[in-house]
Parts: structure tokens; C-alpha cells; sequence
């Protein structure tokens, strides 16, 4: 990966939707080289998948939270970590150092779906512990970083 590598990903990270020859003519490069560069980065990894983001008001979701999770014991992580995956009002799930074990992120439409949410949450075996922060206002949210460039 080297710095046009990285300009096209700023490209993508800005607008996914962009095309080989807008990429192009923004990192003066041809459409050939740009396409070829994206295929290898999707070869490699890099770049795991498209995908649109929506505003969570504009859907009727108006509920953010965090919670963090402390567990009796790690041997319940596993079975904890497979009701998570399967919950769809929990869009992120961190295993964490601290004081807790996990960090979870919850978009509901209301306080009384997240109620029904950390009901959920406390009633999964292992569960000791949680800690609701409920999100007022969001400053900055970025979806994905960009390597450094090159010097």
C-alpha cells in the first residue's frame, strides 16, 4: 500500500458510491490503474465491503446508548458473545480491558426499547453486571480510518 493507495481510499471513505473515472480524476490516475488498484485492495482485505449508512433519526431510531458488561466468569463469554451477535438493536459488541469485559453500543427508538434491551442483556447467563450511558448528542462518528501516508 502506498499513498495513490491511500488517496483512493480517501475517495471511498468519502463517498463509496464514486466511480474508477471520478477517482481518477480526482488523484489524476487512470480509470485502468484505479480499478486495478481497488481490485487488489479488495483481494488483499483492505477494503471488506460497501455499504450505506443510514441516519439513525431520519428511521425512526432516536435512542443511543453504551453499555458495559461484566461477566461471573470468562467461561461464559462464548455463550454471551453468540446472544449478542444474534441481537439486532446491539450494532457494536467489544470484548474490553477495565472494569468490565464487554462494551456495547445500542440504537433503539425509544427509552423504553432500550429498557426491553438491557432487560435482554442482564437476563443472559454470566451477566454480573451493567452500566447504561445513554448518548445526548454525538460529536463526531467516524466509520473507518485511513492509514497514515507515506512520508
Amino acid at each position: 500500500m502506498d499513498n495513490t493507495d491511500i488517496k483512493i481510499l480517501s475517495c471511498l471513505k468519502d463517498n463509496s458510491r464514486l466511480n474508477a473515472s471520478s477517482i481518477g480524476e480526482r488523484i489524476n490516475m487512470s480509470v485502468s490503474a484505479v480499478i486495478e488498484r481497488i481490485k487488489k485492495m479488495e483481494q488483499a482485505g483492505i477494503i471488506r465491503q460497501y455499504t450505506v449508512i443510514l441516519d439513525t433519526h431520519q428511521i425512526g431510531k432516536y435512542t443511543c446508548a453504551f453499555i458495559s458488561v461484566s461477566l461471573e466468569h470468562p467461561k461464559f463469554n462464548e455463550a454471551f458473545s453468540q446472544k449478542i451477535k444474534g441481537h439486532k438493536q446491539i450494532v457494536e459488541c467489544h470484548y474490553i480491558t477495565g472494569d468490565s469485559d464487554f462494551l456495547l453500543k445500542i440504537i433503539t427508538n425509544s427509552t423504553q426499547s432500550l429498557e426491553e434491551v438491557l432487560n435482554d442483556i442482564k437476563s443472559i447467563p454470566g451477566v454480573s453486571l451493567t452500566k447504561t450511558l445513554v448518548v445526548l448528542s454525538t460529536v463526531k462518528n467516524e466509520y473507518t480510518v485511513l492509514p497514515d501516508l507515506f512520508e
